[in-house]
C-alpha cells in the first residue's frame, strides 16, 4: 500500500528518470498544503521514490525556500539517516540553501552530517556536493576551514575525476582568501 498518491506518481519508470517529478513540483507549487505528502514519501521502501522526492524537495526548495525550512528539524534528524546517495547529496545541497533559516542547533547538526558523509561516503556526487556545501559553511569558519582542508587534499586525490577537480577548486579559493588576509 502506498503512503500517499505521491508515492504512486513518483514510482515507476526507469531509475534514472525523473518520471512524474516535474508535475509532482508544479501540484505543490499550486498548492503548498500537499508538500507534506511529498515529505512523508521519503518513508517509502522504493529508492527511486525516494530520489525522486529529493529531487522535487530541491526544485520546491528553489523556487519557495520558506515552505522546505519547515522541514529543517526533519532534514536534520530523521531523514538525514536514510542511507541513500541522492538523500545525503540532496540535504548537502538543501543546508546550503537553507542556512539563512536554520537556527544554531539545526546549522551545527547539519555541519556534523555532511562531515560524517565527507568522512565515509564513496559516491562522487555526495562528495562533490557536500564538499561544495561545507564549503559554503566554512568561508566564514576558520575551524570548520580547518577541518574541510585537509579532507580537501585527500579528496584531491580521488579517483573520481570531477571530485579531484571539485577540491583542488575549492582549495584554490581557501587559498586565495588566506593570501588576501596575509596583504
Amino acid at each position: 500500500m502506498a503512503i500517499n498518491d505521491y508515492e504512486t506518481k513518483l514510482s515507476g519508470g526507469h531509475p534514472n528518470s525523473l518520471g512524474n517529478t516535474l508535475e509532482v513540483v508544479e501540484e505543490i507549487l499550486n498548492n503548498k498544503a500537499k508538500l507534506q505528502a511529498l515529505y512523508d514519501c521519503y518513508a517509502s521502501k522504493d529508492e527511486v521514490v525516494r530520489l525522486r522526492v529529493s529531487n522535487a524537495m530541491k526544485r520546491v526548495c528553489k523556487q519557495k525556500p520558506e515552505w522546505i525550512a519547515q522541514y529543517l528539524e526533519g532534514l536534520t534528524g530523521e531523514i538525514a539517516k536514510i542511507n541513500q546517495a541522492s538523500t545525503k547529496w540532496t540535504l548537502a545541497t538543501l543546508y546550503m540553501w537553507l542556512d539563512k533559516y536554520m537556527n544554531n542547533q539545526q546549522r551545527n547538526l547539519a555541519i556534523k552530517i555532511m562531515q560524517h558523509n565527507l568522512q565515509t561516503e564513496d559516491d562522487w556526487i555526495v562528495q562533490n556536493m557536500t564538499s561544495e556545501s561545507f564549503a559554503y559553511f566554512a568561508k566564514n569558519d576558520s575551524r570548520l576551514e580547518q577541518w574541510l582542508i585537509p579532507r580537501l587534499e585527500e579528496l584531491r586525490n580521488s579517483k573520481h575525476k570531477s571530485v579531484s577537480k571539485r577540491a583542488e577548486k575549492l582549495l584554490s579559493k581557501f587559498k586565495d582568501k588566506s593570501n588576501k588576509y596575509r596583504g
